[in-house]
């Protein structure tokens, strides 16, 4: 054991203490004095009444601050249990967020493959149109050499009458075809 002397007011004080001590006793004894200190002119006779005085400034100092930290402990502790609140707020709002966009993701994929088979459709009707418009200008064209051929000379005039007829028959036919053919586009149009 090794002695610390600290001073205390106008005494000095021989204080056996472990070596590991030592600047803590020389501490607490320089917080002593300080204490002390503030006895000022109002000192007691008895300086034993003195170190008293000045261990229950200490001790009001001592208590403050285990109030201060009880309530730090408080606030931490409400602190704490905010921040837990607004980890799950924000967990929960990442789940409905990763929720919402897979959810979107998957819209987005559906609306792909539809407007992919809607293409496809317009395709084949854009195809099928052209085949019927080839068609079509074939029997125009079969339809104008008939009608050529309409005067020769071993035909009659009821030939030429039924000839007609017949021409302004398919005319029609080819007319509502094209009519027909035209609407079925326009409603694959407005669909997509």
């Amino acid at each position: 054991m090794n002695k610390v002397k600290i001073q205390i007011g106008s005494r000095s004080y021989q204080i056996a203490c472990d070596p590991a001590d030592e600047d803590k006793v020389r501490k607490f004894g320089a917080l002593i004095d300080e204490n002390y200190a503030k006895l000022g002119s109002a000192r007691a006779a008895q300086e034993a009444e003195n170190l008293v005085f000045a261990a229950l400034f200490m001790a009001d100092e001592l208590d403050e601050a285990r109030t201060d930290v009880g309530n730090a402990r408080t606030e931490l502790a409400q602190a704490n249990a905010e921040l837990a609140r607004a980890k799950d707020d924000i967990t929960n709002a990442a789940r409905k967020a990763k929720s919402e966009v897979e959810q979107d993701i998957e819209k987005a994929s559906k609306g792909k493959a539809e407007l992919n088979a809607e293409i496809e459709t317009l395709r084949k009707a854009e195809e099928h149109s052209r085949k019927e418009a080839v068609k079509l200008k074939a029997e125009i064209a079969a339809m104008q050499e008939d009608a050529r051929h309409q005067h020769d000379l071993f035909g009659s005039a009821e030939d030429n009458a039924a000839h007609t007829k017949a021409l302004a028959e398919k005319l029609e036919a080819l007319a509502l075809r094209a009519e027909t053919t035209a609407t079925e586009l326009e409603g694959l149009a407005k669909a997509s």
